[in-house]
């Protein structure tokens, strides 16, 4: 079941977590939308630095630490994920609570070991 998801913290770093997820998730056939700090590309994908409108999203992944997420609650409020994956580094009490009062399920996981055990 493809499952659109946005990944904040997307890199160009084929070292970073965010760029090996995004690749991940095109490999399996899940729709991404990447957004970092910088504009550029992973495969096939445009990294893009501001916060397009979206519909439709069913996860959200989380690569940024919790201060830099604060930039984002508001827009990650409006897109109306079912989701929303704090990855190691990522976890963030305050965005997991406003998640749960918005009816969206926030995991603390890996967003790589879901993807490779068929959890995801």
């Amino acid at each position: 079941m493809n499952k659109k998801t946005v990944v904040i913290g997307a890199s160009e770093n084929p070292e970073r977590y965010s760029y090996l997820a995004v690749m991940k998730l095109c490999l399996l056939q899940h729709e991404v939308i990447a957004i970092g700090k910088s504009t550029g590309h992973i495969g096939n994908i445009q990294i893009i630095n501001e916060n397009p409108v979206i519909v439709g999203v069913h996860t959200i992944t989380l690569y940024i630490n919790p201060i830099l997420q604060k930039e984002f609650y508001n827009y990650i409020l409006s897109i109306n994920p079912k989701r929303i994956i704090f990855n190691p580094g990522a976890e963030n009490n305050e965005l997991f609570n406003l998640a749960k009062e918005h009816n969206i399920e926030p995991i603390n996981a890996c967003t790589l070991v879901l993807l490779s055990t068929g959890m995801y």
